[in-house]
């Protein structure tokens, strides 16, 4: 299974793990120098949450990220789930 949040549409990125070198420059030192570079993924916060649907009277499990939970408590469930099939309609 993918790690893509249902609603918001969140999915791994990539980036950088630096390791770091010397004194800050705060600290009267010569300054920070980077030694090295890895690669690496970011993960989106994702959890499975079982949400009440008051138009269709069910629960319905979805894979969200906190930030959709956030968007849910915010603008209701009903408008995102009609944006959500309104877009997989027109794919």
């Amino acid at each position: 299974m993918s790690k893509v949040c249902e609603i918001t549409g969140k999915r791994p990125s990539r980036g950088y793990k630096y390791a770091i070198r010397g004194i800050a420059k705060k600290q009267k030192g010569i300054g920070l120098k980077v030694t090295g570079k890895t690669k690496r993924r970011f993960q989106p916060n994702l959890t499975k949450k079982r949400i009440w649907v008051p138009e269709e009277k069910r629960f319905v499990r979805v894979r969200l990220s906190i930030a959709a939970l956030r968007t849910i408590d915010k603008v209701g469930i009903g408008p995102l789930i009609r944006k959500a099939n309104a877009q997989c309609a027109s794919v």
